[in-house]
C-alpha cells in the first residue's frame, strides 16, 4: 500500500487502516537527513524502508488501536513518534497507536457555530475542577450553558510533561495529555458539548515546543537557528525543510477539526511565528481551514492570540491579510483593567490617561501607529471601522495570562461593583466576549503559574527564572510561589462551593443576567464599531456607553454619584447596586452600573 502524499490532509496520519482483509497497517515518519529508521514494538525492531521526500515507512501485520511502539532513529533510544496520537505513560514514553474513527459521535446534527459575536468561556481543565479531567469538566456544561456561554475555549491539551501544568509547554502536538483523560475523552467532550449546544475551541501552540520530551530535532530540522524567539530557535517555517514542518502543523490543526470534531483553534502567540516566506504559515492554514469547512458544512473558526496590533491580521488572505477569523484584543483588557485598578506599571503605563478606555472601546487598539512606551517604539495600526467589525476582536476584564503572569497568580482585587462593571462593559461592547473560568462569581481562587518536571535541573530552572523575573520589580523571592510545589497548582483550582454564598452569587445572577440581555437585545448584538459611542468625566468618575436604545451608566467612585444623562430614561433594564433616576441623571450607588433603555 502507497504512503499517501505528504501535502495532504490525510498525512496527519502516521499509520492508516488498509482496505485488505488482514487490516494491515502502516507506520510512517519523517526523518530526512537520518540513514537508518526502525520501528520499535514491544517485543522486537524492525527496520523501515526509505520513501521519497525523506519519509520512511513499514507496513505491520496486525498492529492496531492499542499497539505501543517507539521509533529508533540511527540507532537512537527509542523516540516518541512527532505525529502521536497517544502518549498513555508521558511524553518521553512509547506512543500508542489511537483509531479516532472508533469513537461513535451523536453529533450529526450539528450545524456549528460561527464565533464571532459568541460568548466565550476560557477554562484550564487542570484547575476547572477538583478531579481535572475532561470528563469532570463535561459535567458543568449545563451550567455553562445556563450562564449564557456559546464557546467553551479550552486551554491546551497536547500532551506535556508530569500530570499539572498550563499545557504551553506541550511536546505531542497531536496526543491529548494523558492526566485530562486521553484522545477518547476529549471526543466524548466534544460530543456532550454540542449535545448541549456548545462550540468548542482548544488553544494549540505552534509557536515553540517544551523543553521536556522535546525529541523533534532527532527526527529533522523542526527549528532553525534563521530566527530566535523568547523559547530559542525558532520553529521552522522558512528554511530547508520547512515544507514538512508547515505540514506537520496544518495536519494538526486539521485533524482537531475533522477528527475530534472541533469548531476553532485559539492560536498562541502568532507573532512569535517567524515566517519569511512568500506565504505566510497563518495564511496557509486559513486557506486549508476555508476548504475544510466547505467540506464539513460547517463554519471552523481560527482565533489568533497577537501582540502586532494589526488588523491585517484579521482580514482575508484574498486581500492581503492572514485570513484569522478574529483575534484577542489586549489593549481593551488593559484599558479596563486600568480604569478599574487604577494600576498603571509595566505594560499599563500608557493605558491610564483620560479616554483610553473610549479609544479601545470604539477604535479597537490605542496603539495603533502611536508610541508605545513600554515597547520603546511606534506600535500597530488602525482598525478601519468600515472594512471591520467589532466582532472580530475579543473582549475580556481577565484571561489565563493577564491573572496568571501577574506574581502571585492574583485575580484583579476589585470590589463586587467594580467586578460587576467590568463584566457590563465586555458584554454590553460591539466585541466577541470571552470570560475567564470563575470571574462570573468573582472566585477567590488565585490562577497560579505551575509546572510539574521530573528533571531537577529544570525544575529548579524554572523556580529560579519565575523569581528572577519579578525581582526586577521589587519581588522578594520567598513571596513568589514556587512554580513545582503541588500546592501552586492546588490553590489554583476553583472552588465551586463559593457560588452558594455572597457577594459570588450575586455576581453570578448579574452575569446571567447581562448574557441574557445580550441574547435578546438586537442593539448589543450590533457590532458594528460605529454602533458604540461613550460619554465620560475627564477626571475618571463616570462612564455612560450608547448601544442603540439602551445606555449602560456607570459610577467608577466608591460613593454614591450622579451621572449625567443627556436621554431621559425610559425605564430601568437591570442595575448592580441603587439606581434612580434624578433629574438631568441617574443616581448610583458606589461602583453601581445599570442599563436603562431611553
Amino acid at each position: 500500500m502507497e504512503r499517501l502524499a505528504s501535502t495532504s490532509y490525510w498525512a496527519t496520519y502516521r499509520w492508516h487502516y488498509s482496505q485488505g482483509a488482514n487490516d494491515l497497517h502502516t507506520f510512517t515518519v519523517w526523518a530526512p537527513t537520518a540513514s537508518t529508521v526502525s520501528l520499535v514494538l514491544a517485543d522486537n525492531s524492525l527496520e523501515m524502508w526509505r520513501d521519497d521526500g525523506g519519509w520512511w515507512e513499514l507496513e505491520v501485520d496486525e498492529a492496531g488501536h492499542g499497539t505501543d511502539y517507539a521509533f529508533s532513529v540511527d540507532g537512537s533510544e527509542p523516540l516518541p513518534d512527532p505525529r502521536s496520537a497517544w502518549q498513555p505513560e508521558g511524553v518521553h514514553g512509547f506512543s500508542r497507536v489511537f483509531d479516532t474513527g472508533r469513537f461513535e459521535w451523536s453529533d450529526s446534527e450539528w450545524a456549528g457555530r460561527e464565533v464571532r459575536g459568541s460568548v466565550f468561556y476560557e477554562l484550564h481543565l487542570g484547575t476547572f475542577t477538583p478531579e481535572g479531567t475532561l470528563e469532570a469538566a463535561a459535567d458543568h456544561l449545563d451550567y455553562l450553558v445556563g450562564l449564557g456561554v456559546q464557546v467553551v475555549s479550552l486551554m491546551p491539551v497536547a500532551a506535556f510533561p508530569g500530570r499539572h501544568g498550563w499545557g504551553y509547554d506541550g511536546v505531542d502536538l497531536y496526543a491529548v495529555h494523558e492526566p485530562y483523560g486521553g484522545p477518547e475523552a476529549l471526543q466524548q467532550f466534544v460530543d456532550r458539548c454540542h449535545d448541549a449546544g456548545l462550540a468548542v475551541c482548544l488553544d494549540v501552540v505552534y509557536n515553540h515546543v517544551g523543553p521536556s520530551g522535546n525529541y523533534l530535532s532527532s527526527f529533522g530540522p523542526y527549528f532553525t537557528s534563521r530566527h530566535t524567539t523568547p523559547w530559542g530557535p525558532a520553529v521552522n517555517l522558512d528554511d530547508e525543510g520547512s515544507v514538512e514542518v508547515r505540514r506537520w502543523i496544518c495536519d494538526n490543526a486539521l485533524r482537531w477539526f475533522r477528527e475530534f470534531h472541533l469548531d476553532a483553534l485559539r492560536l498562541d502567540a502568532v507573532h512569535a511565528l517567524a515566517d519569511d516566506s512568500p506565504r505566510h504559515l497563518l495564511a496557509q492554514l486559513s486557506e486549508e481551514t476555508a476548504a475544510l469547512a466547505k467540506e464539513l458544512g460547517r463554519p471552523l473558526g481560527l482565533v489568533a492570540e497577537s501582540d502586532l496590533n494589526d488588523p491585517r491580521m484579521v482580514e482575508p488572505v484574498a486581500e492581503g491579510g492572514l485570513g484569522m477569523t478574529a483575534q484577542w484584543s489586549d489593549d481593551f483588557h488593559h484599558a479596563l483593567h486600568t480604569l478599574l485598578t487604577g494600576e498603571h506599571a509595566g505594560y499599563y503605563v500608557d493605558f491610564d490617561e483620560p479616554g483610553v478606555f473610549a479609544k479601545t472601546l470604539t477604535q479597537v487598539f490605542l496603539h495603533d501607529g502611536s508610541y508605545s512606551t513600554f515597547r520603546g517604539k511606534d506600535w500597530g495600526r488602525p482598525v478601519d471601522p468600515e472594512r471591520h467589525r467589532g466582532s472580530e476582536f475579543l473582549a475580556y476584564t481577565s484571561n489565563h495570562d493577564q491573572v496568571g503572569n501577574r506574581a502571585l497568580g492574583d485575580r484583579p482585587a476589585l470590589t463586587p461593583g467594580q467586578l460587576a462593571i467590568g463584566a457590563a462593559l465586555v458584554i454590553t461592547s460591539p466585541y466577541t466576549p470571552m470570560l475567564f473560568m470563575g470571574e462570573e462569581w468573582g472566585a477567590s481562587t488565585p490562577w497560579r503559574y505551575f509546572t510539574d518536571h521530573d528533571e531537577p535541573s529544570l525544575a529548579e530552572a524554572v523556580r529560579t527564572g519565575r523569581r528572577q523575573e519579578f525581582a526586577a520589580y521589587g519581588w522578594d523571592a520567598e513571596e513568589i510561589p514556587d512554580p513545582q510545589d503541588p500546592a501552586t497548582w492546588k490553590s489554583s483550582v476553583l472552588d465551586w462551593s463559593e457560588l452558594d454564598a455572597s457577594p459570588h452569587r450575586e455576581l453570578l445572577a448579574w452575569y446571567r443576567d447581562l448574557l441574557a440581555l445580550r441574547a435578546r437585545s438586537d442593539d448589543l448584538r450590533d457590532d458594528r464599531l460605529g454602533s458604540v459611542s461613550i460619554a465620560y468625566d475627564e477626571d475618571g468618575s463616570w462612564l455612560v456607553i450608547h448601544r442603540g436604545a439602551l445606555r449602560v451608566v456607570v459610577n467608577l467612585e466608591p460613593g454614591e454619584a450622579v451621572v449625567p444623562l443627556d436621554d431621559e430614561p425610559a425605564y430601568e433594564v437591570m442595575s448592580y447596586g441603587d439606581a434612580a433616576p434624578v433629574t438631568a441623571g441617574v443616581r448610583l450607588s458606589g461602583h453601581g452600573v445599570a442599563v436603562f433603555a431611553v
